[in-house]
């Protein structure tokens, strides 16, 4: 068994959650965790590079010289990626590096990589995240009483504002270098690879242990 810690918002600990952990994905899905990560930030690649080619450089089509008789190397125009201000040969040119991911992939690779948090202690839960004023200090205060000060990821459910957190809270937390906010349909491997500390609310948490649940029994997950 794996035991979640809940707190509530002042970061007082307030219980214990227990996850079976043949709910949990640990025995395979390594590689699925990388592929897709690699995925991910291969998608938030602009791509733009761009260098001109000697078509695209300013300058003349005139042969320099004439071929032979000058003693000099022979040369076909001024714009040739030889000399000084030519055109760039092999250079980048605008590209798509986005992959594609086996739907069934990037669902083991989720699954994985929160079982991988929950086991590891680094997800927690807070009871309430409604907070009386939109104060960052007060949400400043819960993160250092819950260990979370060098990067965390906040999941808050979908439908969030129906009662999960409220507006004051996304207001505290804007300020917050090291905190990030993403609802349970934005969370990624790559989020959960990348942050510390998993900070979740009941809601949060039910939703991604159903997004696990679809994935361990063979149910392609939308990412």
């Amino acid at each position: 068994m794996s035991t979640i810690k809940v707190y509530d918002k002042t970061g007082a600990a307030a219980g214990e959650k227990t996850v079976d952990e043949a709910q949990l994905v640990l025995d395979r899905g390594e590689q699925a965790v990388k592929d897709t990560v690699v995925a991910i930030l291969n998608g938030m690649r602009a791509g733009t590079a761009k260098t001109k080619n000697r078509s695209e450089v300013s300058g003349s089509g005139k042969k320099p010289w004439k071929q032979k008789g000058t003693g000099r190397a022979s040369f076909g125009g001024s714009r040739n990626p030889v000399w000084r201000g030519g055109g760039v040969a092999f250079g980048p040119v605008p590209r798509d590096y986005a992959q594609k991911i086996n739907k069934k992939v990037a669902a083991l690779a989720f699954a994985r990589a929160l079982s991988d948090k929950i086991a590891a202690g680094e997800l927690c839960v807070v009871d309430s995240l409604n907070f009386e004023e939109p104060k960052t200090k007060q949400a400043a205060a819960m993160y250092k009483a819950l260990g979370a000060t060098r990067s965390c990821l906040t999941v808050i459910a979908d439908d969030a504002l129906a009662g999960d957190a409220n507006e004051n809270f996304i207001l505290a937390v804007c300020n917050l270098p090291n905190v990030d906010l993403a609802t349970v349909a934005e969370t990624d491997v790559y989020m959960l690879c990348r942050y510390k500390q998993i900070v979740v609310t009941p809601q949060a948490l039910e939703g991604l242990m159903a997004r696990l649940a679809r994935a361990t029994t063979g149910k392609a997950v939308q990412e």
